[in-house]
């Protein structure tokens, strides 16, 4: 491999996106030698795509729904982005989140109420833009929440202190700043009704449960899912992008102890890359034994 440096943009501080890209990081200069790897902090999915598109990252987590608008040059991003997948990795869960102690009980609930949707710059901040103005939650125009745009662990601060009602986070299932949350005050995951994965778009959203033993004693909730993917430029070198492939699969297990979504990934699933194509250094490795 030639020498290299390899940033790889993850995300905000508590969510899976900084953990599963700071072990990725890790096994790149334990295995990958000359290849350097080092991960980078950033607000999530929008910001990283952009680090791409200017060269300030090579490898970045992105969910499904943010490369659609980047790799057509759609708001918010200002161009086309030339971006290509390595792998369908994890599914991120919609997660409304509300003090237990309030009268919330659904999404529609939000009516009037101050919610922190993300930090500017991440995937859950669009994601919730779109969710929250969907017609038949009634939550438009005098209806509409204040949106408040607070990166995870702001929004879980100021659940605590009162000063917002809500908090919208997308993530893998448990998300360390809701479980860090889930200790400081007792919350409530809002539900999203049956249907919401149709009126948003079916071919990147599914309805699904968070089911009641992932945050200890909070039942089971309705949401929608998203697929995580492993973006990368189009003009990353075939064999690192062969070699970034294989290593997802050959070292798995260092993966799951960091987090146990890592555990989400298999070769069935990591082809599923809609609406990306792969790099052909990744499709190389899935056709080592399927010609």
């Amino acid at each position: 491999l030639p020498a290299k440096q390899l940033r790889i943009a993850t995300g905000v501080q508590g969510g899976v996106y900084r953990v599963y890209g700071t072990a990725l990081a890790k096994l790149v200069n334990t295995y990958l030698s000359p290849l350097h790897a080092s991960a980078i902090g950033t607000d999530g999915s929008v910001e990283n795509l952009q680090r791409l598109a200017d060269g300030r990252a090579n490898v970045a987590f992105s969910v499904a729904d943010v490369v659609g608008p980047a790799l057509h040059g759609q708001r918010p991003f200002s161009h086309p982005i030339p971006i290509v997948a390595l792998a369908r990795l994890y599914d991120d869960y919609t997660q409304v989140i509300a003090r237990a102690d309030s009268q919330l009980r659904t999404i529609a609930d939000l009516r009037g109420k101050t919610v922190s949707i993300g930090a500017p710059r991440s995937g859950i901040a669009l994601t919730a833009r779109r969710i929250l103005n969907i017609r038949d939650l009634g939550l438009r125009g005098p209806h509409a929440p204040r949106i408040r745009t607070l990166p995870l662990e702001e929004s879980a601060d100021a659940l605590v202190a009162h000063r917002i009602d809500a908090l919208v986070w997308s993530g893998g299932l448990p998300s360390p700043a809701v479980e860090m949350l889930r200790h400081k005050v007792r919350i409530r995951l809002l539900t999203l009704p049956p249907g919401t994965a149709a009126a948003l778009d079916p071919n990147l959203y599914t309805d699904t449960i968070i089911p009641r033993s992932v945050y200890g004693p909070l039942g089971a909730v309705s949401t929608v899912v998203a697929s995580n993917l492993l973006v990368v430029r189009k003009d990353l070198p075939d064999e690192v992008a062969y070699r970034l492939t294989r290593l997802l699969f050959d070292h798995q297990a260092e993966l799951e102890r960091a987090h146990t979504e890592a555990r989400g990934l298999t070769e069935p699933g990591a082809i599923a890359t809609y609406p990306l194509d792969w790099h052909p250094g990744a499709k190389r490795w899935y056709a080592r034994n399927h010609p």
